[in-house]
């Protein structure tokens, strides 16, 4: 499960990237509760987004031509360099290579062999977000892509990652976790693009960060009013719990659950 006792390979950190970030961190103020308070004058309008002053997620503005509004899930690195060259070895890529941020650790973002970004994070003064796993902070996270054979096996060149078949009365899902942590150590599952209508209108393989929430219902009829959008309505799922998703007014995709995808 997500918690903030980190290892290598598990997620310590998720940022937005947006084109109007007070727009942004108004949508998520409203929604989450999160406070939003500045890096600094040298950060390039980075900020924390904080909840009961605890950090919990991060975001930025972006231009155009950086991509289109979305949130990067990073995971642990003893060494970004090396899992930089690890991605590359493995038939992925490297968009912006690993770079040292203002001593609070050295930061890389990827792209696996699909082309889904994702972010690598090797701390130093700031070890990661300061809450996960319970309300209001990221609770798990999903990988849609279209070969899940091919994801497992870069991951687990790249970051070690360990994959088993988790079954659901309406299926098998495929959970992962950083290498030696078994089943205690799950943090999200592998999921095929072609078989989730939500996700295979668009046709783009991402990475979908999981908040937790009380209440589902109620978070998506406050996002509606907040200016975002609906892409799954709030939904019971045997053995998981309730969960929606959702976009921001920008376009960034998350979702929102509550209970343990690893409770059966």
């Amino acid at each position: 499960m997500l918690t903030t006792r980190f290892v290598d390979g598990a997620p310590d950190w998720i940022d937005v990237g947006t084109p109007d970030i007070e727009g942004t961190t108004a949508f998520y103020g409203g929604l989450f509760g999160w406070e939003f308070r500045p890096a600094g004058p040298d950060a390039g309008g980075y900020g924390f987004f904080r909840l009961a002053d605890r950090i919990v997620a991060g975001g930025m503005p972006t231009a155009p031509e950086q991509g289109p509004p979305a949130w990067t899930v990073y995971f642990r690195s003893p060494d970004a360099d090396a899992t930089a060259r690890a991605a590359e070895q493995a038939r992925g890529s490297v968009p912006m290579p690993p770079t040292d941020v203002k001593g609070q650790g050295r930061t890389a973002v990827l792209a696996d062999q699909a082309g889904v970004p994702f972010g690598v994070r090797e701390p130093h003064l700031l070890k990661g977000f300061e809450a996960a796993g319970e309300v209001g902070s990221l609770c798990w996270v999903e990988l849609y892509t279209p070969d899940i054979a091919r994801a497992a096996a870069f991951y687990h060149a790249v970051l070690g990652w360990e994959t088993s078949a988790v079954t659901f009365p309406d299926g098998v899902y495929t959970s992962v976790n950083p290498a030696g942590t078994g089943d205690d150590g799950m943090f999200g599952g592998l999921v095929p693009l072609a078989d989730d209508p939500t996700e295979a209108v668009s046709g783009r393989p991402h990475w979908l960060p999981y908040i937790g929430v009380d209440d589902p219902d109620a978070v998506v009829a406050r996002a509606v009013d907040l200016g975002g959008r609906v892409r799954m309505p709030a939904t019971s799922l045997a053995g998981v719990g309730r969960l929606a998703r959702l976009e921001d007014p920008y376009g960034a995709r998350f979702a929102v659950l509550k209970g343990d995808p690893r409770q059966s």
